[in-house]
């Protein structure tokens, strides 16, 4: 498999903090969204973010990709945007990563690669003490090639990450969670407060 690209998931309305874009909020100095941009820009061959509206408010010097599905459809909304982006580059696979959730692998991707061997898609999971396994479905590897599948899905109005992965054969990437939850993010302002005890 040729290297990914990667897509920063922004699209959300973050009614929890108020609204407005959660990625452009400080934390320890740098905003979510450059943490995010630090962690995943080396593990990809190119980046964009996913986002929708004034695309000159990010001012980060990636393209900004909007949502091609109207209504704010979620999450598979900013893959297929991403999906799109990244055939029209010639890339093969995009790895989408959320823009509120700082402390993710800097081993994400290789180890998504890894896991891909045995399925078109591969989500990262942590340990869960009441369901087993938590799949954290903003953070995938996703082969283009599904593209036109996810965009039916999505106009048939198909909104779970999950139901849709499901269909395809997904393969689990899993991470440990000491000292803590590396994929832990930011919707509320309690979560920002923990964010700067954890950085600390």
């Amino acid at each position: 498999m040729q290297q990914p690209a990667g897509v920063i998931l922004a699209g959300g309305l973050s009614r929890r903090m108020g609204g407005g874009d959660k990625g452009l909020l400080a934390l320890g100095g740098l905003s979510l969204l450059d943490r995010v941009i630090a962690r995943l820009e080396p593990q990809v061959a190119d980046l964009a973010l996913n986002a929708n509206g004034d695309a000159a408010r990010f001012n980060t010097g990636l393209p900004v990709i909007a949502d091609t599905i109207d209504g704010f459809a979620g999450p598979l909304a900013g893959v297929l945007a991403g999906m799109d982006w990244a055939a029209a580059a010639g890339h093969s696979h995009i790895v989408t990563a959320a823009a509120d959730t700082p402390f993710f692998p800097c081993d994400l991707v290789p180890r998504l690669i890894l896991a891909a061997e045995d399925a078109p898609i591969a989500l990262a999971a942590t340990p869960d003490p009441e369901r087993g396994l938590s799949r954290h479905p903003t953070f995938g590897l996703w082969p283009v090639t599904l593209r036109d599948d996810l965009r039916t899905a999505l106009e048939g109005g198909l909104r779970k990450v999950v139901q849709w992965t499901d269909r395809h054969g997904t393969a689990i990437a899993q991470f440990e969670t000491e000292p803590f939850d590396p994929f832990f993010n930011v919707n509320t302002p309690e979560d920002m407060a923990r964010a700067e005890e954890l950085l600390a």
